[in-house]
């Protein structure tokens, strides 16, 4: 009782509250409370004589404080704003520069700013080897073009090919047939129609309209890795819809087909293939990232005619997914359904074993990763951002002259490999002619590519060669103009091994794509890093990966 009467008097109380042990990404609270005086303590403390000296010492004291705190730097302005100068500058390299992995996604029940969730797809290479052949090379990037009537199918044909479909697909069920081991690129797939059928996309950032070919019939199609996609009269667009409208936009005004009854198109790639077909629209079945199912219906193409290295490299796919910033492509149409927000982001895995790709903004990592705006111009829905410079290991190659900025880079995941401006590959050229060694010697025998070099052993793995090349650095514009914002690409992100066991150099002469002025990094300078493409906030992100699956994804949903 006596302890109780001579302590002190509580002031307050400070909780400390300590996260979980299974989320420690809560971190830590404290709170305090401060506690009124009772009656009977302010009693106490009037009726206590005051001490005169205390005043007068803490007043000195205080005087003191004052007078070193003010002689302190702290107090000074110019050396305070600085230091703080310094730090801005300071952290803005060093978030330019870290680029490790550290995935910490968004929880989609916080969520705070949409009740749209995301698609996340696993990827397969069309091969299970390296590529070694001119003809696995795919080069899209696809642009609608003019027609002419008699190259399209007649309306009545097709009509009849509906009716037929109508009556045969509701008791004729289509088994999967083909393999997953082919030329080129990435692919996913997609369950279409009702009841759904699967089918093996190529996903293409660089193309608008994601089409499946289709027994229209079938005019000129690849053997594929499914049955066609059959169609019936409810399928079709009406030339009248929006979307038949946008893909028709660019067309000259032609009156040939004023009383059709669908909506014909053609897509040109940059390798010269095409393919030709109608607006068709189906369901698309769908498992959202917290688990429910939905069922959407999806504007695609319904392609009966493939010409060019689509019939070679469609051999075990079914089709194209339009993935770029037009409206017809299916993470717009998505968007506009109020699904997901218009995000998108891939991961290619450096070991030819696939990767993911995902719809929507819940998988997008919240530190580290790298961004840098979108452009708008030159190529209005592809997804391009400025360069200021690039250099391979510490000499700078020169871009040349461009008609937007300092140089632009379009970043296409239908094309198989890298592709720089005449200047900058002729640069590039000329550097690479210094690796050339007693170690490794070019080899004008092994035609995989432009350039070849022989090793003293037949090479397994870039690995063996990394010593003789130096890596890609790429300098971006950024939103802080302080600094750039950089992409580094080592010897594994331009460089690929032919079937004699030499390595090739998987960048290739862009001078004749579209008008030249435009790098394009394709998929082997894309691998071993999750990119995404953020058409809401108008920027592109980048952060070093080993994509094999986001974090809080158990497993990928494979099919």
């Amino acid at each position: 009782m006596e302890e109780t009467k001579n302590s002190p008097p509580i002031q307050g109380v400070v909780i400390i509250t300590l996260p979980p042990p299974d989320n420690p990404s809560y971190g830590k609270t404290i709170t305090a409370f401060t506690l009124s005086d009772s009656p009977t303590h302010q009693q106490q403390q009037e009726e206590e004589p005051p001490q005169q000296s205390q005043p007068h010492n803490q007043d000195l004291n205080t005087g003191v404080l004052r007078a070193s705190l003010e002689r302190s730097f702290f107090f000074r302005p110019k050396i305070v704003f600085g230091l703080l100068g310094i730090s801005l500058i300071a952290l803005s390299f060093w978030s330019s520069l870290t680029q490790e992995t550290l995935f910490e996604l968004r929880d989609v029940e916080h969520d705070h700013k949409s009740s749209n969730s995301s698609f996340i797809l696993p990827l397969y290479p069309k091969r299970g080897g390296a590529w070694n052949s001119r003809t696995d090379v795919e080069f899209k990037l696809g642009r609608f073009v003019d027609f002419k009537p008699d190259k399209f199918m007649d309306q009545e044909k097709i009509a009849k090919s509906l009716s037929a479909a109508t009556k045969l697909d509701s008791s004729v069920n289509f088994p999967v047939r083909g393999n997953i081991h082919s030329e080129g690129l990435y692919y996913t797939y997609m369950l279409v129609g009702n009841p759904p059928r699967p089918y093996f996309l190529d996903i293409d950032t660089g193309s608008d309209l994601m089409w499946i070919q289709c027994d229209a019939p079938c005019t000129s199609c690849a053997k594929g890795a499914h049955p066609l996609y059959k169609p019936r009269n409810v399928n079709m667009i009406p030339p009248k819809n929006p979307y038949c409208v946008e893909v028709q936009e660019n067309l000259k005004k032609s009156k040939y087909c004023d009383n059709c009854h669908q909506c014909d198109y053609e897509i040109e790639y940059a390798d010269r293939s095409s393919s030709v077909g109608v607006l068709a629209k189906d369901e698309l079945q769908l498992v959202l990232a917290n688990g429910t199912g939905t069922k959407p219906s999806v504007v695609f193409g319904c392609a009966y005619d493939q010409q060019g290295t689509l019939l070679n490299t469609l051999a075990s796919t079914d089709g194209i997914l339009g993935l770029s910033r037009a409206p017809i492509s299916l993470p717009s149409q998505l968007a506009s359904h109020g699904l997901i927000n218009n995000v998108i982001g891939h991961c290619l895995r450096t070991d030819t074993n696939g990767g993911y790709l995902f719809l929507g903004n819940d998988f997008v990592p919240q530190w580290r990763m790298s961004w840098v705006p979108m452009l708008n111009n030159p190529f209005p829905n592809l997804y391009q951002a400025q360069l200021m410079k690039m250099n391979y290991g510490g000499k700078e190659l020169r871009l040349g002259s461009t008609s937007y900025g300092q140089g632009t880079v379009v970043f296409d995941s239908g094309s198989t490999y890298t592709y720089f401006t005449d200047q900058a590959y002729k640069a590039l050229i000329s550097m690479l002619e210094e690796i050339s060694s007693e170690d490794l010697i070019k080899d004008a025998s092994d035609t995989t590519l432009p350039i070849c070099w022989r090793a003293k052993f037949p090479v397994r793995s870039i690995e063996e060669v990394r010593q003789f090349f130096k890596p890609l650095n790429l300098q971006f514009r950024s939103k802080w103009r302080i600094v750039s914002t950089k992409l580094w690409i080592p010897a594994e992100g331009f460089l690929t091994i032919s079937e004699k066991g030499n390595v090739c150099l998987g960048i290739l002469d862009g001078s004749n794509v579209h008008d030249g002025s435009a790098i394009i990094l394709g998929d082997i300078s894309l691998r071993g890093q999750l990119f995404v493409y953020d058409n809401v906030n108008q920027k592109i992100g980048w952060i070093r990966s080993n994509c094999e699956r986001p974090e809080k994804v158990p497993s990928l949903p494979f099919f």
